[in-house]
């Protein structure tokens, strides 16, 4: 391989500099989203984009979060099954509260300006799984450092709280001329936050497991899947501070 490379330097050149402008043209991407350096108002091609991005970089955080308990064989499965499981939770989080959101913002007459709500709301998913993928050199030192399976729980948890405050401050920029233009949008914005927060963490526990319980198998989902992911969390607080 290295020789084939070598006798044809011009092709090696050529791919490495195509390489290089791919990953400008991602960075280049990132940066305009975490900028707020779009059109808001072209709505439907902006949109699909953004989700375009949710879907490509959620990839970059689940395989990191999947690794607690290793990466080699059938662990390797779980590895596979958070990177999958990471962007289909953001994404379908989005969709799943969209409907209703169209809905209160008919009630609310100001369904004229949905378009550019959710090119706002989009521009948030895509920011928060931007810096989802600056947040794997922290989890791989926590994994490093720890080994108990409720504190890495809580720990992704925190990595995810970091990414959509984040978020949020790019959504509060985008959302600031609908907000001075009609004072309903931030109570609307409220309500978003608020159904988001609650189907993110509803749909995490059915999605799960994420990480990977040492000593269990590995399962793209638990067998007991259903049930209700707030008395867990308040489980895993009062089990990590029992130890």
């Amino acid at each position: 391989m290295l020789r084939r490379q070598v006798r044809d330097p011009d092709t090696f050149v050529a791919r490495n500099i195509g390489n290089e402008r791919m990953i400008q043209q991602v960075l280049q991407q990132a940066d305009q989203v975490l900028r707020a350096r779009f059109d808001v108002a072209d709505a439907k091609e902006l949109v699909f984009k953004l989700l375009k991005w949710v879907a490509l970089w959620g990839l970059a955080y689940g395989p990191v979060m999947g690794s607690f308990s290793g990466m080699l064989g059938d662990r390797f499965w779980q590895v596979l099954y958070s990177s999958a499981k990471v962007p289909f939770l953001l994404l379908g989080t989005f969709l799943i509260c969209l409907p209703s959101f169209f809905v209160l913002n008919t009630l609310f007459g100001v369904r004229s300006d949905f378009d550019r709500a959710v090119s706002a709301l989009a521009a948030s998913q895509a920011a928060l799984t931007i810096v989802l993928c600056s947040l794997p050199p922290l989890t791989v030192v926590w994994y490093a450092s720890f080994v108990n399976y409720s504190a890495a729980i809580l720990f992704n948890g925190v990595m995810f709280a970091v990414a959509s405050w984040s978020a949020q401050l790019l959504l509060r920029l985008l959302y600031l001329p609908l907000i001075l233009q009609n004072r309903k949008h931030l109570l609307l914005l409220r309500i978003w936050l608020g159904l988001y927060i609650f189907v993110a963490i509803q749909l995490g526990w059915l999605l799960r497991p994420f990480i990977g319980q040492p000593g269990l198998p590995v399962q793209m989902f638990r067998d007991d899947a259903w049930g209700n992911a707030y008395v867990s969390i308040a489980r895993h607080i009062s089990d990590l501070f029992q130890r």
